[in-house]
């Protein structure tokens, strides 16, 4: 039977955009959320909501480039629920702009988000998935992690690195499943921390076309209530009118 009800599910990046939607969707259909970002006054905005709706959900403060922060989030899940059946790795940020601007900084921190923050989940969460014998990650990449385009080659390096750790994890791990959630451009404000001129006028450029966030929460709702036999290895979700 399809299912999510009482399934326990940690997202990282759950105080907007995607992590929020998936958060109050899941919650929705009864699973037993547990929000994790860095900003604690939203994620207990985005809580309250699914409680309100009758959903169960918990809060912890995460900044998901810090290892201990992360094993903090997943040990909470953990002790709070019992077991753990999924991870949503979905913080990430994007700042555009070209390699010749020489943002290095900016370039760490899309390194640090982006690829180490979910290999911090996959090591905080996949000892307790392995003891269990089953267990989920669904690691949020985008579209950017099969195509890349200018101003977001550093982008798209880290999001073909969640393509290339999501396929490696599920290769060696036969218990679990991995899911790739693939979005095209969707409402978020993972792009307001752009800095650059240039790059703040591509974004305007790609975000002319977007889907709503819940569009997104759907497809990580249909890969986490497959039957346990079945592991959807991944989804894309594009604007109807984008032909890239």
């Amino acid at each position: 039977m399809l299912s999510i009800n009482e399934k326990v599910v940690v997202i990282t990046g759950a105080s907007s955009g995607i992590g929020e939607a998936t958060a109050r969707l899941l919650g929705r259909k009864g699973a037993r959320v547990v929000l994790g970002a860095r900003r604690l006054a939203e994620l207990e905005r985005v809580a309250a909501d699914v409680r309100a709706h009758g959903g169960t959900a918990e809060v912890h403060a995460v900044d998901v480039t810090k290892k201990e922060e992360v094993e903090s989030l997943v040990r909470f899940a953990k002790e709070r629920f019992g077991r753990l059946d999924v991870l949503v790795n979905n913080a990430g940020v994007m700042p555009l702009s070209r390699l010749d601007a020489l943002r290095v900084d900016e370039w760490d921190r899309m390194i640090d988000v982006n690829v180490r923050g979910v290999l911090h989940g996959i090591a905080a969460a996949l000892p307790i998935m392995k003891e269990q014998r089953f267990g989920q990650f669904v690691n949020v990449s985008s579209v950017a992690g099969r195509q890349v385009y200018p101003m977001s080659v550093v982008y798209c390096a880290t999001k073909f690195a969640v393509h290339a750790i999501s396929e490696g994890l599920r290769l060696e791990s036969k218990d679990i499943r991995v899911t790739v959630i693939t979005p095209g451009t969707t409402e978020s404000d993972l792009a307001t921390t752009t800095r650059d001129e240039a790059g703040r006028a591509a974004v305007v450029e790609f975000r002319k076309q977007l889907i709503p966030a819940d569009a997104i929460a759907r497809a990580v709702a249909y890969a986490i209530e497959q039957p346990e036999e079945v592991d959807v290895n991944e989804v894309v979700v594009r604007p109807t009118s984008v032909t890239w």
